[in-house]
């Protein structure tokens, strides 16, 4: 009796610790794309998401050395970003997910437009996004997160078998909290916040668009933006849980 339960302890203690490093051969990116509010002022809003999300991957078992994080202004923070250009993050992540091989998360906060999301004073098309995830993940398992205003319009491009793409707005719909007195967009802190009650990654996207629909209905804000979810239909299985 005594090894049975010895066994049974021992097989517990394994699985959990499979479980706990299951992330930690993924190459991740975490970018904030501006430093401005909607007027135009300076703000930490997506910078505070980028720290706070990479902070969070660690504790996903992502290995720190597998993550990067990219800024507009990288020289004003003691983490010391990257710069957030569309050349520099794809080398990057090339890099990382030269050696980190069992699967890519890419988080990307920042304004958006119809046409895409801006990054470093340029727009980076959908198209353009899809590019560098081919090139650095081809058919690995792979993570996308796009969190700004028409946000949607990336789901078409990036949406493949091997895919979980997931927005923080339909693609004709603004998001909300970008504003000089926030400190993270409403889907960055609800993304944050949704995170310790969650144990997988189709789990938290329907907690965090509770989570958003939730927060804009108490705000009285509307046209409610709608985060959109795309999850391929070999990447479900292939996601690990936590």
């Amino acid at each position: 009796m005594i090894r049975f339960l010895l066994a049974v302890l021992f097989a517990a203690s394994s699985c959990a610790t499979a479980q706990a490093g299951s992330f930690s051969n993924w190459a991740a990116i975490v970018v904030a794309g501006d430093h401005e509010d909607h007027n135009g002022n300076d703000s930490e809003v997506f910078d505070n998401a980028r720290r706070d999300i990479a902070a969070s991957l660690v504790r996903l078992s992502f290995a720190p050395a597998n993550i990067a994080q990219f800024s507009t202004q990288p020289k004003e923070y003691a983490s010391h970003p990257r710069h957030s250009d569309m050349q520099t993050i794809a080398t990057t992540f090339d890099a990382l997910a030269s050696h980190a091989t069992a699967g890519c998360f890419a988080y990307v906060t920042s304004h958006g437009a119809p046409e895409g999301i801006w990054m470093d004073d340029a727009i980076v098309q959908p198209k353009r996004m899809a590019w560098m995830l081919d090139a650095a993940c081809g058919n690995r398992p792979t993570i996308v997160i796009v969190s700004s205003c028409f946000s949607g319009a990336f789901v078409p491009d990036l949406a493949q078998a091997d895919r979980f793409v997931f927005t923080a707005a339909r693609s004709d719909r603004t998001s909300f909290g970008c504003g000089q007195g926030d400190k993270y967009t409403f889907f960055d802190q609800c993304f944050l916040q949704s995170l310790p009650d969650s144990h997988d990654f189709p789990g938290l996207a329907e907690r965090v668009k509770a989570c958003v629909s939730a927060r804009e209905i108490e705000e009285r804000m509307s046209p409610p933006s709608e985060p959109q979810l795309s999850i391929g239909a070999d990447v479900a299985a292939a996601l690990p849980h936590w």
